[in-house]
């Protein structure tokens, strides 16, 4: 090697960067082996089964104090500046388009993704992935895609149950803990909700869901060497999930706000 090459290779940053592409090439893999046949059918239904397993309790639960702060934080706000009658469209709002998806995918990532990780790291690990392809099967299409799928399905789902279940618990806090109007409340819980703030909702779910699944794994297919090195690969796919959601929610967000004009009152 010479030194040109090896000063490359020490640069800082490197590393990440190969890191990134090989995540991104297995996405692009995950997405052209979808439609590919056979499809493992009996394997992506056994997942969806285990990540919602795994993931509705929790995510019901948390999504609860979600209602119930943002609730209670705008129902403050709106009762200093004199704006009561607004509490449920804001807080609709802030629960529908920006807190649901987040809620959803932190579970998926947390509870099902670091799930997907330690099974294909420990299969990793067994030898298990490289008989595989010794006998001809792909690894990706055969255990990635179905896994990567269950995801998705199941982060659109609860995506929609943490939707209800936040804004029921919002309307219960403001209605019990701060006094406000039942009717009032949903009244405006129209103002300034739209549909398209449903779809850009349930449409963060696919790509949270999806972004989860690749770098659950990711991670799993490469993890170090020994038990050690699997438990090192969940904790590091359950960081880079976290870090690289709100990367792309804010840049969804960004985009959406230009794109679709506020509701007026």
């Amino acid at each position: 090697m010479s030194t040109h090459q090896k000063s490359w290779v020490d640069f800082p940053g490197i590393g990440a960067l190969r890191q990134t592409g090989r995540l991104a090439l297995l996405a692009v893999e995950v997405l052209r082996l979808v439609p590919r046949r056979p499809f493992q059918t009996r394997e992506f239904i056994q997942q969806c089964w285990f990540f919602a397993s795994v993931t509705v309790l929790p995510t019901a639960l948390v999504a609860i104090p979600f209602g119930a702060v943002i609730s209670l934080q705008l129902g403050a706000l709106t009762s200093q500046i004199g704006a009561q009658s607004f509490t449920g469209a804001a807080a609709g709002l802030a629960i529908v388009q920006q807190a649901a998806p987040l809620v959803t995918a932190l579970l998926v990532a947390g509870a099902g993704g670091s799930a997907v990780t330690a099974d294909l790291g420990a299969r990793t690990i067994r030898e298990e992935i490289d008989a595989m392809q010794v006998l001809g099967v792909n690894p990706i299409q055969r255990l990635v895609v179905p896994r990567v799928l269950a995801a998705v399905v199941i982060a659109v789902l609860l995506n929609g149950l943490v939707s209800v279940v936040g804004v029921a618990g919002g309307y219960f806090f403001n209605v019990v803990m701060q006094g406000g109007t039942p009717g009032a409340y949903l009244a405006s819980f129209n103002m300034l909700t739209q549909l398209p703030d449903l779809w850009i909702s349930e449409f963060k779910a696919v790509l949270y869901g999806f972004a989860a699944g690749v770098v659950a794994a990711y991670r799993g297919l490469n993890p170090s060497a020994g038990p050690k090195g699997v438990g090192d690969a969940v904790n590091q796919a359950v960081v880079i999930t976290f870090l690289l959601l709100f990367l792309v929610n804010v840049v969804i967000t960004g985009i959406y706000l230009q794109v679709v004009p506020p509701k007026g009152m």
